[in-house]
């Protein structure tokens, strides 16, 4: 049973602090009551072993719901709210049934700031590590226009759509990955463990030994004697690479050089502009004005170079241009969607538009995955060919010539 501290105030007005065991914070609520004591804080106690850790772990972006969890998460709370039960006992019910620890703390402390009269979208934007700055802004319209069972729905919608374009995207690339992986597996067992028998054969050719076979003789006594090294390089190599991804001008060029990958490149390209239409088409459905969705749609891409390009958008929105005129500059999307977001400004329907638009990038989306493997294979098979025959140039080429020589004898 988890601890709780907790402050409270006698009927006298003294403040009092301690410490109880329950299973929520409804229930040490409750206690207090019973003890004549008004609750003011009340907060799980986390030891500060276990607290170290989970800060770590968070700081690294760890631990962090999923967007399946928030997908369930809004479905939840538009049951709750177009049903008509208290925010607070929703919640509170929704806190205890969680499993996800992280969801489960932002809850408890989003309903401590409830109670203490703060606003529902002012609650959550305290949890930017858990709520996207998309998410509250919807909330927030939802909450003064008195519609957030409608709020929610639309999160709920646009988070499920999300989620199966993720998860479409990351079971087309398994396949090839699991291919790599196990290509360089192979070679790096071949050259620790096979070449090494191979080697005192092959330098009895002296001055004679193919190039190929020098080159993998010379790369396997560098990764069986020169490990260390090679560990400690590649691990320099992986820390360089983060850090340098973590500065703007280096996240900006990797994401602009991803989405230029053969093959896979249009895909995240096209996963990405979905998202962005479709997050577009929630954000002014909503009654979010176009420059503030375009302004918080920047920040939730995934992707620093189309958030850059989105900014320019908004920009340019608040400049007076108008949202075709924005888009076209951006110099993002193909004319047909040009077209589309022109008519939608003519009629009053963007939303609509924007949410066909969407549909219009994940129905390629789903063409393009469909043929990945199709589009990859050659690529594999290419790579897996040029490793084979180097390997078999190196082993097979220095028996041919001891052969001949043999034979010569």
């Amino acid at each position: 049973m988890p601890d709780f501290v907790y402050k409270g105030r006698l009927s006298s007005g003294d403040l009092v602090t301690g410490e109880l065991a329950a299973e929520s914070i409804d229930t040490v609520a409750a206690q207090l009551a019973d003890r004549g004591i008004t609750p003011v804080e009340i907060r799980p106690v986390v030891h500060a072993a276990q607290d170290g850790v989970q800060q770590l772990w968070r700081k690294l972006g760890g631990g962090r719901p999923s967007t399946k969890d928030l997908t369930m998460f809004c479905r939840q709370m538009h049951t709750i709210t177009r049903s008509g039960i208290p925010l607070l006992r929703g919640l509170s019910s929704l806190m205890r049934s969680t499993h996800h620890p992280m969801l489960r703390e932002a809850l408890a402390e989003i309903i401590e700031s409830l109670r203490s009269g703060r606003g529902l979208s002012e609650s959550f934007r305290r949890h930017p590590q858990v709520f996207s700055s998309l998410f509250v802004s919807i909330i927030d319209v939802g909450e003064s226009t008195g519609t957030l069972d409608t709020a929610f729905h639309r999160l709920y919608e646009y988070l499920s759509m999300d989620e199966q374009v993720r998860k479409r995207v990351k079971s087309a690339v398994r396949y090839p990955f699991i291919v790599l992986a196990a290509i360089a597996m192979a070679l790096g067992v071949i050259s620790v463990f096979v070449i090494p028998n191979f080697a005192p054969l092959f330098r009895a050719l002296g001055d004679d030994i193919p190039l190929p076979t020098l080159i993998i003789i010379s790369v396997s006594d560098f990764t069986v004697n020169q490990w260390p090294l090679l560990l400690v390089g590649s691990v320099g190599t992986a820390f360089g690479i983060s850090w340098y991804l973590k500065t703007e001008d280096g996240r900006a060029r990797w994401d602009r050089r991803r989405l230029q990958l053969p093959v896979i490149g249009a895909i995240m390209l096209e996963a990405s502009l979905a998202r962005v239409t479709r997050s577009l088409a929630v954000a002014i459905g909503a009654g979010l004005p176009m420059n503030q969705a375009l302004s918080t749609i920047a920040k939730s891409t995934g992707n620093v170079y189309l958030g850059g390009r989105v900014n320019g958008m908004c920009a340019a929105v608040e400049r007076g241009r108008s949202l075709t005129w924005a888009a076209t500059e951006a110099e993002l999307f193909p004319p047909l969607v040009l077209q589309m977001i022109s008519v939608g400004e003519e009629t009053g329907s963007i939303p609509d538009l924007m949410d066909e638009t969407a549909d219009f990038y994940q129905r390629e989306v789903d063409y393009r995955l469909e043929n990945l493997s199709a589009a990859l294979e050659p690529i594999l098979i290419v790579a897996v060919g040029v490793c084979v025959l180097i390997l078999a140039l190196g082993v097979f080429l220095p028996m041919w010539d001891m052969v001949g020589k043999a034979k010569g004898l």
